[in-house]
């Protein structure tokens, strides 16, 4: 039987669902914070789960990557709630985070734990190592799209939750974000040093 406040996975591990108050952090805090910790995605009595090994961090405010049609939809949304919005025919899977400034992360690779020939069906990928090493890879290998907009990940009862994981250390590395032409000054991406999943660019 599942304990509250946990996270159901078949290990024996006990995987605890991070508390809002992990997400009401600067941006850059918890895009640092979130690596080690893990995605879980439940589809009808199916678990998909993976360590969260790259992030992004972006602000509403004095961020030219930043889209600013996009803060209409998302000013009501708390800390800890779940954003997703396609780029290039694929959706990308954030989580609001903000203090003082508006902000969000984005989850941009997973290394998969669970559920993983699950994943390759939804991918239609064999190799585990291309499985979900992308923002793109990784939201398909685990089925989620805009359905799941609006979710919060703190929440025991939703689809999608992230939990924390005791006992791993962990080597942080920063750069400049991917994809960004005018970047601010401050390098906001951040992934665990050596993890094979970090994505290729």
């Amino acid at each position: 039987m599942q304990k509250r406040g946990t996270c159901d996975l078949t290990s024996n591990l006990v995987y605890r669902i991070l508390p809002q108050q992990f997400y009401i952090r600067d941006p850059k805090i918890v895009a640092q914070k979130l690596l080690g910790k893990i995605l879980v995605r439940r589809i009808d009595s199916k678990l998909l789960a993976g360590k969260i090994v790259e992030t992004e961090a972006y602000y509403s405010e004095g961020d030219p990557a930043f889209r600013r049609d996009f803060l209409p939809k998302i000013l009501g949304f708390e800390p800890g709630t779940v954003f997703i919005y396609m780029v290039h025919a694929n959706w990308l899977l954030n989580v609001i985070a903000y203090d003082k400034i508006f902000g969000g992360v984005l989850i941009r690779a997973i290394e998969p734990i669970e559920g993983i020939d699950l994943m390759k069906n939804f991918r239609k990928v064999d190799n585990i190592h291309d499985l979900t090493n992308g923002p793109g890879k990784l939201t398909k290998a685990m089925c989620i799209s805009k359905d799941l907009n609006g979710l919060k990940v703190f929440d025991e009862r939703s689809l999608l939750k992230v939990c924390s994981r005791n006992g791993e250390k962990i080597e942080v590395v920063s750069s400049y974000r991917i994809g960004v032409k005018r970047d601010l000054d401050r390098k906001l991406r951040f992934y665990i040093k050596g993890n094979n999943f970090v994505s290729k660019y």
